[in-house]
Order: C-alpha cells, then sequence, then structure tokens
C-alpha cells in the first residue's frame, strides 16, 4: 500500500509564494511518476505539474514559470509555487502512478487527501 500526505497549504496574498510537500510513504520500489493535481471550488480537478523517476518534468501552461516540482528523495517531493494568482486558489493534491506515461492528464494510482490553497487578491 501506498499513502501520500500533503502539506504546506495556506493562504497568502497574491504575488507570494507557497511550498507543498509531499511525503509518499508504503511500497514505493515500483512508482514511476508523482504529480501535483488541484481542484477549484466549483471545478474539475486538473493536473499542474508531473515528475517521473528520471526527473523529467512536465507542466500545465497555466503554471510553466511559477510553479516548481522537485524532490528531495523517492519518498519526499515538492511544489514550490511562485507569483500566486487568485485563480490558484483550490485543493492541492500529490498523486502517483507506477506505470508510463507521466503526464498530468492521465490517471493517477494512488492520491493524498489534499492540503487547501487560498490566495487573495
Amino acid at each position: 500500500q501506498v499513502r501520500l500526505v500533503e502539506s504546506g497549504g495556506g493562504s497568502v496574498q497574491a504575488g507570494g509564494s507557497l511550498r507543498l510537500s509531499c511525503e509518499v510513504s508504503g511500497y514505493t520500489y515500483n512508482m514511476y511518476c508523482v504529480g501535483w493535481f488541484r481542484q477549484a471550488p466549483g471545478k474539475e480537478r486538473e493536473g499542474i505539474a508531473t515528475m517521473d523517476k528520471f526527473d523529467t518534468t512536465m507542466y500545465v501552461d497555466s503554471v510553466k514559470g511559477r510553479f516548481t516540482i522537485s524532490r528531495d528523495s523517492i519518498n519526499t517531493v515538492h511544489l514550490q509555487m511562485n507569483s500566486l494568482k487568485p485563480e490558484d486558489t483550490a485543493m492541492y493534491y500529490c498523486a502517483a502512478r507506477e506505470g508510463w506515461p507521466c503526464r498530468y492528464d492521465v490517471d493517477m494510482d494512488y492520491w493524498g487527501k489534499g492540503t487547501l490553497v487560498a490566495i487573495s487578491s
């Protein structure tokens, strides 16, 4: 079983920064891909960034140049969010996938419970 736990959410003003973290535990030997997703109130969940086991990253256009996915190890993944906008307000989820491909627009196998990010104008 794989468990993902997010942290680092909070409330900041527009233009500010936040760093989200995701601790991955359990049987991670086959883990190929980790990613960050978000769901804003009244909207569908969207993928925003992924990183595969070779550290190849992929970002949705709306966060390119502002958000950076990184990892300290196979078990700790971060999402650095800069130049935050009110439209970035959402619940942010960490997710993982055992197989290829590693893209933010494919289904993931494991999910965390989320951490809330609120950006005020």
